[in-house]
């Protein structure tokens, strides 16, 4: 008897369409996807659009410490250990898609199918090299240059796609957040920014390759 060879593993379907323990679910601006406090019961695949998470101290202050975008996974700490409480908010910053896999599933397939496995592990490392580089930033860099740091990656430049791309309104609240300095702060920065002809205000904010300048200068 011939032996049957088991079906290839499609990630990529599997992480665009619905099925035994994921779900799709649409997420209008400012909606969340899950709080902090609730419990880690599943991880988010964002099919399209941009999400931040934020944390809140006991004494009632907000911080954003991560922006995702379309192809990241949000909530991942679910599955770290038994089912415990989300350490952070996640919230849309546009219009999002995304898919909400079930912690059993999520378990199952990062077990049993190694190309999924070996996207996620990707995912994972990206995103502990991220966090190392946000700390060497917050240490030892002004003000001024963690917020174009931010904007440059929130643009994703360096990726496929627009020269000069716009990123989706966010606040400066938001960005003050994801700076560690104040709004004022933020607003004069953006403020000389966009004088220097560093980024443009259009809905969205415009950001030109120009803004490495900051970055990079000493």
């Amino acid at each position: 008897m011939a032996e049957l060879t088991k079906p290839t593993f499609d990630v990529a379907s599997f992480l665009a369409s619905a099925g035994l323990g994921r779900r799709v679910l649409q997420f209008k601006p400012g909606q969340a996807f899950f709080s902090q406090g609730d419990p880690a019961d599943a991880v988010f695949y964002l099919q399209k659009g941009r999400t931040k998470l934020t944390v809140v101290s006991t004494s009632g202050k907000e911080a954003a410490i991560a922006l995702l975008s379309t192809g990241d996974f949000v909530g991942e700490e679910s599955i770290a250990g038994p089912v415990g409480l989300r350490l952070a908010t996640a919230t849309a910053i546009t219009a999002c898609s995304a898919l909400k896999i079930e912690r059993a599933e999520m378990i199952r397939v990062l077990h049993e199918e190694h190309a999924f496995s070996d996207l996620f592990l990707g995912f994972l490392l990206v995103r502990t090299m991220r966090t190392q580089a946000d700390l060497v930033d917050q240490l030892f860099n002004s003000s001024e240059k963690r917020l174009a740091r931010i904007l440059l990656l929130m643009a994703e430049l360096g990726k496929p796609g627009e020269r000069e791309p716009i990123i989706p309104k966010i606040t400066q609240e938001t960005l003050a957040g994801m700076v560690g300095t104040t709004r004022s702060r933020v607003s004069f920065f953006m403020n000389r920014f966009r004088q220097l002809g560093f980024i443009e205000y259009n809905g969205g904010i415009r950001v030109r390759k120009s803004l490495l300048n900051i970055v990079l200068h000493d």
